[in-house]
């Protein structure tokens, strides 16, 4: 008999033999595996995460995972329960793209929740394909803020919350072309400068000033080709801690131009724009340095209190503050308990909305009755104002600017930033 007739015979033989053993018949075993249609099954709906819940932004990624786990807990959807199902990326794009395939052939109705810039860039194209919806992504990237009814944000862009920096500091007094920036060498740093460029352009600054920053971003676009250019941007390897060749570059900034930095703004982790900020701090710079929503408040404060810091640090948030007496709010603290911050705040925020909008289907529960729902969607939850009405790519424009104190971060308004630019 052929060698290879004979084993595949043998293979199918054991098969066979291993199966009856448990009961089964091959046909059972696949009927069984079958993967539920849109993530559906008679008694759950399937909801698919993927955080970094190691590694450089690990803190963020558990922190989305409490609050959505919270939003979630006991909660029903005509009967159905919600099964939230979290894979680890460890903030890394290619591990990312290997989760969301694994979450998609086992079966999913959205994904909810994830974590980062880089990581989506990676796995929307995949989402797209699969008519699966991208929910609550915790990224303000310009990536997030297309026209496709799969993408359904709750925060505001990275360009509003710059924006809204960019607008008080020069209310405060400071020039155009004091404005610089620190930024990851990824899609994340790349999509926070430009929306320094978009808010720099509306507030209709000089024309040299915006062509500082396209030729950033058309030698980035290059691959880093050709000269290495002298702008007011430093960059820093994505996922590690290195911040000296960026901090060097700005330095070689101010020197050349005879122009001094008086305001940062940063797009990174915040271990790296913690560590950033003492550096500079430590070489006697007296920038003020401003971070992004997609870093964790409560860590960055941990984080400068360790290393001494107590002033020249400013951060924008998306939620409302954690003080409020707002239902959304409260109730997030007394489910949250120790795990209440500003991150698992949005997520819990992210999860009720979600919920919201399942509960309010009034037919079959199917993505694209989902998608239906949420383009009609504008409530109330607990405070917060939820509208994606009229082609809205987001629900909220909630942007608050927080300033560092002794006491930790505190909301600030405009006539406190001119005290801090003097």
């Amino acid at each position: 008999m052929n060698f290879k007739i004979y084993f595949t015979l043998k293979f199918f033989f054991n098969l066979s033999f291993s199966l009856s053993l448990l009961g089964l018949t091959a046909c059972q075993q696949i009927s069984n595996d079958t993967i539920p249609e849109e993530g559906i099954t008679k008694k759950t709906i399937r909801l698919g995460s993927v955080l970094a819940l190691e590694g450089q932004q690990e803190i963020v990624g558990n922190r989305i995972k409490y609050g959505l786990k919270a939003a979630f807990d006991d909660q029903l959807v005509q009967t159905k329960k919600l099964e939230l199902i979290i894979e680890n990326d460890y903030y890394e794009p290619g591990v990312a793209y290997q989760k969301t395939q694994e979450l998609i052939e086992s079966g999913i109705f959205l994904m909810i929740g994830n974590l980062g810039t880089p990581t989506a860039q990676k796995t929307l194209p995949i989402l797209n394909k699969n008519n699966i919806p991208a929910v609550g992504f915790v990224t303000g990237s310009e990536l997030l803020r297309s026209q496709s009814e799969l993408i359904i944000n709750y925060r505001p862009s990275y360009a509003q919350e710059i924006e809204t920096v960019v607008k008080m500091a020069l209310y405060a007094g400071v020039k155009s072309s004091e404005i610089c920036a620190y930024v990851q060498d990824d899609s994340l740093g790349l999509g926070g400068l430009k929306a320094v460029r978009k808010a720099l352009a509306q507030a209709q600054v000089e024309e040299k000033i915006l062509d500082t920053y396209d030729q950033v971003l058309q030698y980035k676009k290059k691959g880093n080709k050709d000269n290495i250019l002298l702008s007011p941007v430093g960059f820093y390897p994505r996922n590690t801690p290195y911040v000296e060749e960026g901090y060097n570059s700005l330095k070689k900034w101010e020197k050349n131009t005879e122009i001094n930095c008086r305001l940062v703004i940063t797009a990174g982790t915040t271990t790296n724009i913690g560590r950033f900020i003492k550096f500079a701090q430590d070489e006697g710079e007296n920038w003020v340095i401003s971070s992004l929503s997609s870093g964790s408040l409560e860590e960055l404060q941990l984080s400068l209190e360790e290393y001494g810091i107590t002033d020249k640090v400013i951060i924008t948030t998306v939620v409302p503050s954690l003080d409020s007496d707002l239902p959304i709010v409260q109730e997030a603290k007394s489910k949250l308990k120790n795990e209440f911050d500003h991150i698992s705040l949005e997520g819990y925020i992210v999860g009720k909305m979600t919920l919201k909008i399942l509960q309010t289907i009034p037919g079959k529960i199917n993505r694209d009755n989902f998608l239906k729902q949420a383009a009609i969607s504008k409530f109330d939850l607990g405070g917060v104002a939820i509208d994606l009405t009229q082609g809205r790519i987001q629900s909220s424009d909630l942007v608050v600017v927080k300033i560092f104190t002794p006491q930790g971060f505190k909301k600030l308004n405009k006539e406190k930033l001119r005290d801090m630019f003097k």
